[in-house]
């Protein structure tokens, strides 16, 4: 049979009519039936497939939907686990939101798009507003919130509202599903008038969630818990299921089993290699996941390629690199390597720790995924986790991101052209961009750093060279430890080894560079590249005093 992929396709309804490959995920309707919280935070990364899932739960839910789902759920997961479980399909008032089109540069044009979003909420329910089993002073504020015209504390009451009415009206209770609910706030961040949403989504939906009798249950989505004195602090019936939750933790995204039937049914078994070297590498909860939106662009593509990653601006990575340390450079770098830092995760951050707590900063890339956790433990405030990079796809975006950090409005060909000369043993021509590059790129507060910065610095900038090298950083080796190694995949190539010394004064340089050589030669640094087979080797002393380079090489060869 031939199948479409459902590419962009997040209506339920849509994807089941047409002839799209659909990977079953209706058992979260059946653990919904069996019991469910009284408010759900599902937090899962961007295009993994939440706006799908609630769709899904809002055509099986929905009274309204009732006629128009009758065969929709047929041969489904959710229909073999017994009748029992059919008999809940088309039997409760839903209202399915998304927030996710919030996409404003400021606060008053978001207000404006509030009132738009509400409005169009109501007229979809317009015979709310013409039932007269309403009185006169509910079905006024109704039609003042449908045509637009109502006040900030009308609209901040809106949703409940909503609910009331619908609860009234039909004679049960609702369930609301709410998709992106922080789409606006991370916009809001971005563009600075953070606190003015925060605001007035604390009443927006404090008053829908709080205490609701209206309320039979809700289920939100989002890619991150915004907590403290956000808009869930007076909230104490949430249930977070983060990345790290075991409930639910197979319901968004695909698992290995179903990756594996796709190609099967799509007879692409061979490419399941690939497949898994590019999309999966993602835990959350106890269960392996594969990014669905990748996937679905592989199969239709017939070829691997960086699918997600550019389907954003990558905003919060890149806000992160900006605030980073040395020592923050040095971590991400290990990541880049493949290899994995242990940090404490707090789930309950908020978007204002990002750049005054360094938790926050890994907490962000573990939700927004950009790193999974391969274990964790409880630690003190939080859980101390052992993240990595989850594959290939995410590894590229963080090349990318350090490049663009790392060059400071060079080229990447001109920094190509760098490391070129280091890893060829161009000493003068590579000392000479240096120093231009650092002229250019570091202020002289980041040069008071000394030693540290230019390690950090240095280890940035290798990133373009990661798939020809392993990069070692303060490695133990001979008698001693180096700053800095490049060791080649291709044995027939040169090594690379680097020690770093500062200078008090310009006129040390010269002097600094030379101890820094003879340092790699008396302690023998070059003991871990003959041990792994490396005959060749470039040894660089390199002395910096602020903007300024000095570099000695020498050239090693053992026969």
């Amino acid at each position: 049979m031939h199948w479409e992929m459902p590419i962009g396709i997040d209506n339920f309804g849509e994807l089941r009519r047409g002839h799209y490959y659909f990977v079953d995920k209706t058992a979260f309707i059946q653990q919904l039936i069996d019991g469910h919280s009284k408010v759900t935070l599902l937090t899962r990364p961007r295009r993994f497939g939440k706006t799908l899932t609630l769709s899904m739960a809002d055509w099986f839910f929905s009274i309204e939907k009732e006629a128009q789902s009758r065969h929709l759920f047929e041969g489904l997961a959710i229909e073999q686990v017994g009748p029992e479980y059919m008999e809940h399909r088309g039997q409760y008032p839903v209202v399915f939101l998304s927030l996710k089109d919030l996409k404003n540069l400021t606060w008053d044009a978001m207000f404006d798009s509030f009132r738009t979003l509400i409005r169009n909420w109501y007229t979809a329910h317009a015979y709310l507003g013409e039932s007269e089993r309403f009185d006169p002073d509910v079905r006024t504020r109704f039609l003042a919130l449908k045509r637009g015209k109502a006040g900030a504390g009308e609209m901040a009451g809106s949703l409940a509202l909503l609910l009331q009415m619908l609860h009234d009206y039909y004679g049960k209770k609702v369930i609301l599903l709410l998709d992106e609910y922080d789409a606006p706030i991370q916009q809001a961040w971005e563009c600075g008038f953070y606190k003015e949403c925060i605001s007035f989504m604390k009443q927006l939906m404090g008053s829908a969630l709080k205490g609701n009798d209206d309320l039979d249950f809700a289920i939100l989505t989002g890619v991150l818990r915004v907590a403290k004195e956000s808009i869930f602090s007076d909230l104490n019936n949430l249930d977070v299921c983060s990345v790290l939750s075991t409930r639910y933790d197979d319901v968004i995204g695909f698992t290995p089993g179903e990756v594996t039937k796709m190609a099967a049914d799509l007879q692409q078994e061979s490419q399941l290699p690939d497949i898994k070297a590019w999309y999966d590498g993602y835990r959350f909860g106890h269960v392996e996941i594969y990014n669905p939106w990748s996937v679905i662009h592989f199969f239709r593509n017939q070829m691997v390629g960086d699918y997600w990653v550019n389907t954003s601006g990558n905003s919060l990575i890149r806000e992160m690199l900006r605030h980073i340390t040395p020592e923050t450079v040095e971590n991400l770098t290990t990541l880049l390597y493949g290899e994995s830092v242990t940090v404490l995760v707090r789930e309950g951050v908020i978007y204002e720790d990002i750049g005054q707590d360094e938790d926050a900063l890994y907490t962000m890339l573990l939700t927004t995924g950009y790193l999974t956790a391969q274990s964790w433990t409880r630690g003190i405030g939080g859980l101390r986790c052992r993240l990595v990079i989850p594959n290939r796809e995410i590894q590229d975006v963080y090349r990318i991101e350090i490049l663009d950090r790392a060059s400071a409005g060079l080229s990447i060909h001109r920094l190509d052209s760098l490391l070129s000369d280091l890893v060829e043993g161009h000493g003068t021509a590579f000392a000479d961009k240096l120093e231009r590059y650092l002229c250019q790129y570091a202020s002289i507060y980041d040069t008071a750093n000394k030693e540290s910065f230019y390690h950090g610095f240095l280890l940035g900038m290798t990133a373009l060279v990661v798939s020809d090298y392993v990069v070692e950083s303060n490695r133990e080796s001979g008698y001693g430890r180096f700053d800095m190694a490049l060791i080649p995949k291709e044995k027939q190539r040169a090594g690379v080894i680097m020690e770093f010394k500062v200078a008090s004064q310009e006129s040390e340089l010269e002097k600094k560079a030379q101890e820094a050589l003879q340092q790699i030669l008396k302690r023998q640094y070059a003991a871990e590249f003959q041990k792994q087979g490396v005959p060749h080797l470039w040894l660089y002393g390199i002395a910096f005093y602020g903007k300024k380079v000095c570099v000695k090489t020498d050239f090693s060869s053992r026969k």
